[in-house]
């Protein structure tokens, strides 16, 4: 017969055989991204009450005086006192007249927050920003808080994540009319088949949720993140800023570019984004117009909070910009210190369409787009990985043979069906560092594993023709 045609008998096996590959899969990929999956959804979660816990941890200050502020250059020189050494990155447009004024200083590439009392000019609290709460939990997050390292080895987690959920859905979708053990868990049959149901029901309803959250963060990475700004760079006639940074080696370069004075001969500035300039001789900085600028910033009503800054080697004039979490709603605007006058206002809408998605995403990633709303999906999704991840190292335990690792046992005679090669490759070329793995992972079975007789039993792989 036709290898083209099979006959209806040998389509179930083939069916069976390739149900029994991706499941294999599956189980290798949640090998590896059970820990790392627990550990982004607990830190995820944390990020998304950032909300409600960064005004509650700053409480202190929120009420600390009602008497008649002092001029914003006489706090801004507070707060440089309290750090010496330091020059202004930028000051914090108060949001009450009774808290605390936040001003942001800078020595090279470490950023300070220092809190002062706008009546009395004392200085209530400095603290570097990487070690405020929600900031330490940011990194946890995004970076296990081993730099550029730890920036790549969340990205691979998540590069597989992707595979195990696309290999998840495959498995667990309903071929039926059932709803039972698809859209709910069934109850009544067991506990076997209760955690089974949980598994499928919980990954059935937060996937497509979950591949949101991990694609949107993929901007941030080292590695992604640092490839598309290199492309884009490559493609651009122009410098290319992007309103986010590719991990904190980036927004290192980026707060030292910010922190040093522009040249006093802008002909001695080079023009590089996202890196610090030097050169021999600096002008000084005019601290006293944030006088003029604080009220007249504070008419244009950029959504808080507001960041009114001093040039710097990234820009040659004063600016304002908000820093809101939700991204479609930031714009900025440049400033004349002598007069005041608004020089150039770039809102969200005039950023690139791929600046515009990613900046979508990002606000949707940190729940902040339409909060409440929002934190709650965002929170449902990381319960329900949560979830996922416990039910299937309980259905795992219950089911394991003793003395092995309990993967899916390989058929015979199985081969890759062409549509399962061609997602592979293509998620291989779009995720370099799946990609890679994916490589050394078949290498390593086939040159190592293979040979062990012991390690094939115990990893459930095939015997070597």
């Amino acid at each position: 017969m036709s290898p083209i045609s099979p006959s209806i008998s040998e389509r179930p096996m083939r069916q069976r055989r390739a149900h029994r590959l991706i499941w294999r899969w599956h189980f290798y990929a949640g090998l590896f991204c059970l820990p790392f999956v627990l550990w982004l959804a607990t830190t995820g979660m944390i990020y998304l009450l950032k909300p409600q816990l960064e005004p509650w941890l700053e409480r202190h200050y929120a009420h600390v005086t009602q008497a008649a502020a002092q001029p914003p250059s006489a706090q801004v020189a507070a707060a440089l006192r309290a750090v010496p050494g330091s020059v202004l990155n930028a000051y914090v447009l108060p949001e009450s007249t009774q808290a605390a004024t936040r001003i942001l200083v800078g020595h090279g590439s470490e950023l300070i927050r220092v809190f002062v009392n706008p009546s009395t000019l004392q200085v209530l609290k400095v603290v570097r920003e990487n070690d405020r709460f929600m900031r330490v939990i940011f990194y946890l997050h995004g970076e296990l808080m081993l730099g550029s390292r730890g920036s790549m080895l969340v990205e691979l987690a998540a590069s597989w994540t992707i595979l195990m959920l696309l290999t998840g859905l495959y498995l667990w979708w309903p071929r039926n009319a059932r709803l039972g053990g698809a859209l709910y868990p069934r109850l009544t049959h067991g506990r076997r088949v209760f955690w089974r149901d949980l598994h499928a029901v919980t990954g059935l309803w937060i996937s497509l949720l979950a591949l949101f959250l991990l694609l949107s963060g993929l901007p941030w990475t080292s590695s992604w993140g640092g490839m598309l700004h290199t492309l884009r760079s490559m493609r651009a006639s122009t410098a290319v800023t992007q309103d986010w940074t590719t991990g904190s080696a980036s927004e290192r370069a980026q707060i030292r570019a910010q922190n040093t004075p522009p040249a006093s001969d802008p002909a001695m500035a080079m023009d590089m984004p996202g890196m610090a300039m030097y050169s021999m001789e600096t002008a000084p900085t005019d601290y006293a117009a944030i006088d003029r600028l604080v009220p007249i910033v504070a008419a244009q009503q950029l959504v808080p909070p507001v960041l009114i800054a001093p040039p710097s080697q990234r820009a040659p004039h004063w600016t304002a910009r908000s820093d809101s979490d939700d991204r479609p709603r930031r714009s900025e605007i440049t400033l004349d210190a002598a007069t005041g006058a608004v020089l150039h206002r770039t809102s969200f809408a005039q950023k690139p369409l791929l600046d515009r998605i990613i900046g979508y995403g990002v606000a949707i990633h940190e729940g902040a787009l339409f909060p409440p709303l929002n934190q709650m999906l965002g929170i449902f999704t990381a319960l329900g990985l949560i979830t996922l991840c416990i039910s299937a190292v309980v259905m795992w335990w219950r089911r394991r043979p003793e003395g092995v690792l309990g993967a899916p046992p390989p058929m015979a005679d199985t081969a890759y069906p062409y549509a399962w090669v061609g997602l592979l490759v293509l998620m291989g070329v779009v995720l370099p560092l799946l990609g890679a793995s994916m490589l050394a992972m078949c290498m390593i079975e086939r040159f190592f594993l293979r040979r062990s007789a012991r390690a094939r039993m115990f990893l459930g792989l095939a015997s070597r023709a």
